[in-house]
């Protein structure tokens, strides 16, 4: 489902209009902490850039809570500060590579009903406690080195409850994972993501566009 972002927002603040972005280092992507308004160097940043380019007078504020290394459990852990308490009209998450990276990396599992059910209650929390709109985004992986396509045993389980979570929702979904798929066909995966997971320049420029095709920006 795409929707219109009118910039007729509730959360209070100078902007008719309030955009998050969460999630993990993908989202993060070098943040300032201290400053409540930077958006990072990521696809935060160039979605903002620009909605902005492409309508001057867009009166919306976009803000980024993104902290790398997160798995969906410490999204929930943090999530009346920063997502609840920032009151946005619109909600965009991308998160669960981490959920999946640590399985391999650290053997610490995260079981997939588990992290639906973690993801359930947060997308609940948007849609009943802020009644904004919710876009959920599809984690990824591309096989930058071979290894990682071993993840896909875990990882598409989670890509399956994102979109079962959007369907039960009404969310927005952006379905990241066939995107970067596509994109792959077209140059080598490395050129999209260098390890699989954190995009290039170019591939978070692919993240800006799905995102904003979704909130019809």
């Amino acid at each position: 489902m795409v929707f219109r972002l009118t910039g007729e927002g509730h959360n209070g603040g100078m902007a008719s209009a309030r955009v998050l972005f969460q999630g993990d280092s993908i989202t993060d992507c070098g943040r300032d902490r201290n400053d409540p308004l930077s958006l990072g160097f990521g696809y935060a940043a160039l979605a903002a850039a620009q909605a902005f380019a492409n309508e001057p007078a867009l009166d919306i504020e976009f803000m980024n809570r993104g902290i790398g290394g997160h798995r969906v459990y410490d999204l929930e852990a943090r999530w009346s500060e920063d997502c609840i308490d920032l009151r946005p009209d619109v909600v965009s998450i991308l998160i669960g590579i981490n959920d999946t990276w640590r399985r391999y990396d650290s053997n610490v599992v995260s079981p997939i009903n588990e992290f639906k059910d973690s993801l359930q209650r947060i997308c609940e929390r948007v849609t009943n406690e802020l009644q904004a709109h919710l876009v959920l985004m599809e984690p990824f992986v591309l096989p930058v080195p071979a290894d990682r396509e071993q993840w896909r045993e875990d990882l598409d389980p989670r890509i399956q409850a994102v979109r079962a979570v959007a369907r039960d929702l009404g969310a927005t979904l952006v379905p990241l994972d066939g995107i970067f798929a596509a994109a792959a066909c077209d140059q080598p995966p490395a050129f999209w993501t260098p390890d699989g997971v954190h995009p290039s320049l170019p591939g978070h420029a692919l993240i800006a566009k799905a995102v904003l095709e979704a909130m019809g920006l």
